[in-house]
């Protein structure tokens, strides 16, 4: 939640005006590495979702986050709808373990009913393009995918691209609220 990136992502969307709500996964708040059981993490998010509903009632809902946030945001949502929401986006959805690609993490997306946005590294070794286009067009419409050129999962950038990771975060961020922006109605 204090992450260097999650704090500058939210500094960035609240000068775009986007208010964000963080929040850490129990894991995370323990000190551990090892990610929460799916079930946990899912109450978590839905805490957090319901926190941010009582916090800006007046204000439209959408949810996300960044890898495993995302992941178990749209887990949570394909379960069981989390009120009010109007769209779910993740920055760098983790589509598959590094070096073991495979689109098993994404056959719950078929049951979401709402506006989806990925945002994704050209160069993110947890979401092959090869792989990550097609469950996108398979939402039939309700998906979008953003590639940030030259950018890894976590939206670094080499020397080399000629860009800079601030670029790189600036054109996620961009990309995002441009989406709520449409998804508004």
């Amino acid at each position: 939640m204090v992450h260097k990136s999650m704090e500058s992502n939210a500094e960035g969307l609240a000068a775009r005006g986007i208010a964000t709500l963080r929040y850490q996964f129990l894991y995370a708040e323990n000190g551990s590495r090892q990610p929460d059981r799916p079930a946990l993490a899912h109450a978590v998010v839905r805490a957090a979702a319901a926190q941010a509903a009582l916090l800006a009632p007046d204000l439209p809902l959408f949810a996300g986050g960044r890898s495993f946030g995302g992941r178990m945001t749209s887990q949570t949502q394909a379960e069981t709808p989390l009120p009010g929401v109007r769209g779910l986006a993740f920055l760098g959805f983790p589509l598959h373990p590094a070096g073991k690609p495979a689109t098993d993490r994404a056959t719950h997306l078929a049951r979401i009913q709402l506006p989806l946005l990925f945002i994704s590294g050209s160069r993110d070794t947890l979401a092959s393009l090869d792989l990550l286009k097609p469950v996108v067009t398979d939402l039939h419409g309700r998906a979008t995918l953003r590639v940030i050129d030259y950018a890894d999962h976590s939206f670094k950038v080499s020397a080399k691209s000629g860009r800079t990771d601030c670029e790189a975060e600036a054109e996620a961020l961009d990309a995002l609220a441009g989406w709520i922006g449409l998804n508004l109605g």
